[in-house]
């Protein structure tokens, strides 16, 4: 390996250890090259800012824990639907809880593509390959209903990970999210609460 992707790779994992322990105002570039070992210049030398850096570091955390989270998610094969979707909660509940530094970051990085064409991007270029994942995991079709259905789910998972981040005593899981989901569908089906 070249010195200079070496370099590169130090800034990304030194910027991901500061995204898991510090919050997005006190990531600095001092606090970066401190973690990785790297010399500050080597920041704009890499990825021109810090910034940039920054969110290059988010997108590789994120495509690790949602590797880490579809291999997880094979163990859930050949359970019933309702233990599979169980278990996808419970994988997704501890996943949040162990990198929410990474989610913290996440929700700013979703916040910034609004104005970044490239971030937009690779964002929902991330939920153009989750969607097929979760309804495979979760046996909801390959049709466009259940890639809608997929789009839910993770519309619920980002809407929870949203209160939580907030407040942490907002975390519904276990059964307490079945019995809700099974609350949500009866009054969708017409059968009342």
């Amino acid at each position: 390996m070249s010195p200079q992707r070496s370099n590169r790779t130090q800034l990304i994992e030194g910027t991901l250890r500061c995204l898991e322990r510090l919050p997005p105002e006190r990531i600095t570039a001092r606090a970066i090259a401190e973690a990785s070992g790297a010399n500050i210049a080597s920041i704009n030398y890499h990825f021109g800012s810090k910034d940039a850096l920054v969110t290059e570091a988010a997108i590789e955390g994120l495509d690790r824990w949602l590797a880490e989270i579809d291999a997880r998610l094979g163990d859930v094969d050949g359970q019933s639907p309702e233990a599979r979707f169980r278990s996808a909660v419970g994988i997704l509940e501890d996943g949040r809880r162990r990198h929410t530094g990474l989610a913290r970051s996440y929700l700013a990085a979703l916040a910034k593509a609004q104005h970044e064409d490239r971030l937009r991007e690779l964002l929902a270029n991330g939920f153009h390959r989750a969607r097929p994942n979760v309804a495979g995991v979760l046996g909801l079709g390959t049709d466009q209903p259940g890639q809608d259905a997929a789009g839910l789910v993770l519309g619920l998972f980002h809407g929870m990970l949203l209160q939580v981040l907030l407040d942490e005593s907002l975390s519904i899981d276990g059964d307490r999210f079945t019995h809700a989901l099974e609350r949500l569908s009866a009054v969708l089906a017409g059968e009342g609460a």
